[in-house]
């Protein structure tokens, strides 16, 4: 066994940080796209938990772009 293989954190599938509790989550629902004139925008995200406590906002391509 390696160090890596004691440290390193297994991801599987899409992994985003909440917006509300700051932590990594599995199954991240998309809350709101951020437009960048300088690059690529951002997509934040809410876990499933905390998804009611935030007020959506304009996601790029619609709702169904992100299922």
């Amino acid at each position: 066994m390696t160090r890596d293989g004691l440290t390193l954190r297994l991801t599987f599938g899409h992994v985003a940080l909440c917006v509300v509790c700051k932590t990594d989550t599995k199954a991240p629902v998309p809350i709101r796209d951020i437009p960048s004139t300088s690059g690529p925008g951002m997509t934040l995200y809410a876990c499933p938990e905390h998804v009611v406590d935030v007020s959506p906002g304009p996601i790029l391509g619609g709702l169904d772009a992100h299922l």
